[in-house]
């Protein structure tokens, strides 16, 4: 069964890849599609977004369509940034700019506070039935004035795990995959998807 993955983020699908590794499934990605025009992601919730992916997505190419809606939410801040955790710094996908004025808004706040948790709403559709399930996950962190560790993106190298002595841009990949917002999202994921390839004899 091929799943098209509603994103242009090269990171994120190569994630998701190998998060979703050994299931029975071809996973496309909008690479696979360079004609589509771009979702609006203007939803007030996680969830919003990746649903509103999925469902365009899944029209546009005709198959079935992952999406996902992440970002961080950090305590001290009020939950922010959010949905908006991708363009805080004002540009779609500047990690440079949105860790920066991460630590910069965390200066001067005290190490105990400094709580953040990165969240992600799974949200899979198809052309004809609309949005069939929606899964939910959560990592919760700490936030890092400096950054550590070259191996993630967005702002994995500013959120250390303290169960695991590292940010998640210094853990091995099978760990953060296990571990991350992303992989306890698809874990959720992984059974509903079996029981679609199963129903539709693949």
């Amino acid at each position: 069964m091929d799943i098209v993955i509603a994103s242009g983020n090269a990171h994120k699908v190569r994630e998701i890849r190998a998060i979703c590794e050994g299931l029975p499934v071809t996973f496309l990605s909008l690479a696979d599609y360079p004609g589509l025009p771009p979702v609006v992601e203007d939803g007030d919730t996680f969830e919003a977004n990746a649903r509103k992916k999925a469902l365009a997505v899944a029209a546009a190419t005709g198959r079935m369509a992952l999406a996902d809606d992440s970002g961080v939410e950090v305590d001290a801040l009020g939950g922010a940034p959010g949905v908006h955790s991708a363009r805080w710094a004002g540009r779609q996908g500047d990690d440079a700019a949105n860790n920066a004025k991460l630590v910069a808004a965390m200066r001067g706040v005290p190490p105990e506070r400094r709580t953040m948790r990165y969240r992600c709403v799974i949200a899979v559709a198809d052309p004809v039935g609309g949005v069939l399930f929606t899964a939910e996950g959560a990592c919760e962190g700490v936030v890092l004035l400096e950054p550590r560790g070259r191996n993630g993106f967005g702002y994995d190298p500013h959120m250390l795990i303290p169960g695991e002595g590292g940010t998640l841009a210094e853990l091995a990949l099978e760990v953060k995959n296990r571990i991350s917002h992303r992989g306890r999202a698809l874990a959720a994921c992984r059974a509903r998807l079996v029981e679609l390839v199963r129903a539709r004899g693949v």
